[in-house]
Order: C-alpha cells, then sequence, then structure tokens
C-alpha cells in the first residue's frame, strides 16, 4: 500500500510538469533554469540537510555495516549491470546502465522504509544515500560525460552535491549542531527537491513522442533489469553475508526502487536523450507497481 501511494504521489507531481508545459507556463528555457536550480540549489541543501542525523549508541554498528554493503551493492549494480547490457547494441546504453545503478531511493524510498521500519529505517536509507549520492556524482556523471578522467575530476568534485557530500560528513562525524536559524532554510530549500525533479519530469515527456518509444524493446530489457534482476541479485549477495537482517533488507529494497529521477534530469543537462531517459523513468516508475510487491514478497517485512 505504502509503495502504490508512493507511485501515484510520482504520478501526480508528474501530471503538474506536464500540465505547465501544456500550458506554456513552464517553457523549455525555464525548464533549463529549473534543473539549474535543482542541481546548484535545492539538491545540495538536501544533501546537507540529510547528514543532520543524532545516531544512538546501539545503532552505531548497524551504520558502519549499512555504510559498507551499500558501497559493495551499488559496485555490484554496476558489474551486473553492465555483463548484462552487453548484447544490447544500441548507443544510449549508458543511460540504462545508469538506471540499472541508481534507484528513487530518496522521494519515493525515505517514505515507504520509514512505513515498513520506522525511524531507524529512515536512519539506514539515510546512510544508503549518501553511498549513492556520491557513486551517481562521480560513476553516474562519468556514465554522461564519458568517463572520469584528469580533465573533469576536478569538475566533478568542485559540483555543488559533492561539496555538499563533503559539509555534511563533516557535520555527521564532528557532531555539529547547526543553529535551527541556518538549518530550517537550508531544509526547507532542499525539501522542495524532489517535487521539482518530477515537475521538471512532467516538462520534459509532455514533448515525449510515446509511440515512438513503445516499440523500443531497450527500455522494457532495462526495466526488467531495474526492478528485478538487479535487487534479486544483490538480495543473494545480502543474504549470504553476515550482518543485521533488517539492514539488509533495507539495502534490497532501495534498489528495487524505480529509476532515479535525476536520470532525464542529467540527460538534459549534459545534453544528451532527454526523451529516451524520461521515458524509462516513466515506464520503472509504473512497472513498479507491479514488481516492488514482488521483491517485497522475496525479501520478508
Amino acid at each position: 500500500m505504502m509503495a502504490l501511494e508512493g507511485i501515484i504521489s510520482l504520478f501526480l507531481i508528474i501530471s503538474v510538469g506536464v500540465y505547465a508545459s501544456k500550458k506554456n507556463i513552464i517553457t523549455k528555457e525555464i525548464n533549463k533554469g529549473l534543473t539549474d536550480l535543482l542541481l546548484n540549489i535545492t539538491l545540495p541543501f538536501l544533501i546537507i540537510s540529510s547528514f543532520n542525523l543524532k545516531f544512538s549508541d546501539e545503532i552505531k554498528t548497524n551504520i558502519i555495516i549499512c555504510t559498507l554493503y551499500s558501497g559493495i551493492t551499488l559496485v555490484v549494480a554496476i558489474i551486473i549491470s553492465k555483463l548484462l547490457l552487453k548484447p544490447l547494441k544500441k548507443e544510449d546504453k549508458y543511460i540504462i546502465q545508469f538506471s540499472n545503478v541508481f534507484s528513487n531511493c530518496g522521494f519515493m524510498g525515505f517514505p515507504i522504509i520509514e512505513g515498513l521500519y520506522g525511524k531507524e529505517g529512515l536512519v539506514y536509507a539515510s546512510i544508503f544515500n549518501v553511498l549513492f549520492t556520491i557513486f551517481m556524482w562521480t560513476y553516474g556523471v562519468g556514465l554522461f560525460t564519458g568517463g572520469i578522467n584528469k580533465k573533469n575530476v576536478k569538475k566533478v568534485f568542485a559540483n555543488p552535491s559533492i561539496v555538499a557530500v563533503f559539509i555534511g560528513i563533516i557535520i555527521m562525524v564532528f557532531g555539529i549542531e547547526i543553529p535551527s536559524i541556518i538549518m530550517k532554510p537550508i531544509e526547507m530549500v532542499g525539501g522542495i527537491t524532489s517535487a521539482l525533479s518530477m515537475i521538471i519530469v512532467g516538462v520534459i515527456l509532455s514533448n515525449v513522442n510515446f509511440k515512438e518509444y513503445m516499440k523500443d524493446i531497450s527500455l522494457y530489457y532495462g526495466v526488467f533489469l531495474k526492478l528485478l534482476v538487479v535487487p534479486i541479485i544483490v538480495y543473494l549477495i545480502m543474504a549470504a553475508l553476515p550482518g543485521p537482517t533488517k539492514v539488509m533488507k533495507i539495502i534490497v529494497l532501495l534498489h528495487a526502487m524505480p529509476t532515479a529521477a535525476m536520470l532525464p534530469i542529467f540527460a538534459e543537462s549534459f545534453n544528451k536523450d532527454k526523451e529516451y531517459a524520461s521515458v524509462l523513468l516513466f515506464m520503472s516508475t509504473l512497472f513498479c507497481v507491479v514488481t516492488f510487491p514482488v521483491v517485497l514478497l522475496i525479501v520478508g517485512q
């Protein structure tokens, strides 16, 4: 039920973007500006606020394990996806690769995990999100820019979101208490990121010829890998490793979420095939209504 509500919420906010585009309230130029606003301001603020957590002594060990296993599973997702995408002859294969590795673990994942496992589950989801963010702004960006090389390493690590991760780590490690007069605005601005990202996606989708893409088999193959194959393989690996069951289940379920909303936003930002990326996001979110309950049944609550 929680998963279904999250998916419906996504579609409703996407529809706002579609409506705004059709009514010419948000033009392509405005949408580009909104994308820059999200990448350079609201998303970094969201990242900083996600590190503003207080950890009790009894879950510190679990946090360390969650950090380690989150990193391992992201690497596993990268390897699995690369191997399974080898037979696919498509120029935009890197878009599916991004989709398979990076899920909608924030906007959709956080409320679902909190509903299933409470506030403690949300702590572990936040830890996963830290590793997710680091991977996305290094490996993920590299997929769109042709790889992380000496020329773009400085650009990647000077990215506002990566800077925000480092700031957040400092806040978390040293237990720095940010005054509410500063943290409150950061949380408020960061809080619009999820809705803003869905509106941007809606604007992009409003200009997509769906009939053209519905015949593209690579989309269905990509969705199948993203929603079932990768999460199940991650689950099998988690089942073979020692550690707290709750943490391991949460990591698997976060991998089973639809494609990250940042996929079409990155495609827009780096002048890649944003229409294909948007349709892939749309389809993964749609089919997640069926696949997520299956993964949840396999993992067990």
